[in-house]
């Protein structure tokens, strides 16, 4: 065989050699992979198996309830005022009844009373109608009913106020609620006092029961019902016409906080 037949066979030899080496080796990292791989699956059937029907791990926690009050003086007054009146044309109740909440607003004003204190929370007109033997049913001209909403800061005028429903002929005066401005500033303290009252009760029992304090772990908060404010109800007859109002007193609340916290503990 000559010399160069001879070492293409060689070469076509260690060629091939390489190649079924090269191939065995891939399938032994592939066969060390996969069996790898099923031991970790495996084992993590059986650990997931294990806990089946195990309820977790329970926190140690104590929970804590408490709640506190400020007794708080309204310091503002809320009344509505207005009136209502009918006329045969919308324009003629319009006319009579803006005439007469007019007046009203340039008197309080001149009470003092700031602009953005009086909004308007009602303004209706509507038809009436009338029913006889004769005709049955037919129109009976219209109806407006027109009011304001008053904020008093100065509970001084507060009857100056309302007497002035009087002076002008408004004939609607749905009463005086007293109630505070701003009451997050009293629901503050009462949290403040119900919090402390609250980890106060949590060390004593943390104490008590022989554990430690870790962590909070909730906490919740409401609003309870605290008494309701004073106030005297003043009210006019339908044709606008009375007195003075009777004297009141504002009273006061008691605004209360309960809080409801949970404890870790060890």
């Amino acid at each position: 065989m000559p010399v160069e037949q001879r070492g293409k066979k060689h070469g076509a030899f260690f060629e091939n050699e390489f190649a079924r080496k090269l191939v065995a080796t891939l399938l032994g990292v592939f066969l060390v992979y996969s069996i790898v791989f099923l031991a970790a699956r495996i084992r993590n059937e059986l650990q997931a198996y294990r806990f089946i029907g195990q309820s977790p791990k329970s926190e140690r926690t104590i929970h804590i309830e408490a709640d506190a009050k400020v007794t708080a003086v309204p310091d503002i007054g809320i009344v509505t005022m207005g009136v209502q009146m009918k006329g045969q044309t919308v324009a003629e109740v319009q006319g009579k009844s803006d005439a007469t909440v007019r007046a009203l607003i340039d008197k309080l004003k001149g009470l003092g009373v700031d602009p953005k204190d009086i909004q308007t929370t009602n303004y209706n007109i509507y038809p009436k109608t009338q029913w006889t033997e004769e005709r049955g049913e037919e129109p009976d001209g219209y109806e407006v009913n027109q009011q304001v909403t008053i904020k008093i800061r100065d509970l001084s005028k507060a009857g100056a106020v309302l007497a002035l429903a009087g002076d002008v002929g408004a004939n609607i005066v749905q009463g005086v609620q007293f109630t505070i401005d701003d009451p997050e500033t009293y629901r503050s303290q009462a949290r403040d006092l119900a919090l402390q009252k609250a980890g106060e009760k949590a060390v004593k029992l943390a104490r008590a029961l022989g554990v430690s304090l870790v962590s909070i772990v909730s906490y919740n908060e409401f609003e309870a019902d605290g008494k309701e404010f004073g106030g005297m109800l003043y009210s006019m007859r339908a044709d606008g016409l009375g007195g003075g109002p009777a004297p009141f007193e504002s009273g006061s609340a008691d605004v209360v906080m309960r809080v409801s916290v949970t404890y870790e503990i060890q």
